[in-house]
């Protein structure tokens, strides 16, 4: 046998089912009737929902005490 081969195994157990959430839900903001999606774990459809601005670089300074 060559002594420059990797050997793996496969990988057991299956993949876990996703998250759900209760299918009559709608967005919460005031006027807007559209039904969100039961994978959907926010309370607001995607026109309605807050901005969210991801951290790119850097850490989140701690305030001193």
């Amino acid at each position: 046998m060559n002594d420059n081969v990797l050997r793996g195994r496969r990988l057991d157990g299956g993949a876990r089912a996703p998250k759900t959430y209760s299918t009559e839900r709608q967005c919460a903001h005031k006027g807007c009737e559209t039904k969100l999606s039961r994978y959907n774990r926010r309370e607001w459809c995607f026109a309605h929902a807050p901005t969210k601005y991801p951290r790119l670089r850097g850490r989140v300074a701690k305030a001193e005490a």
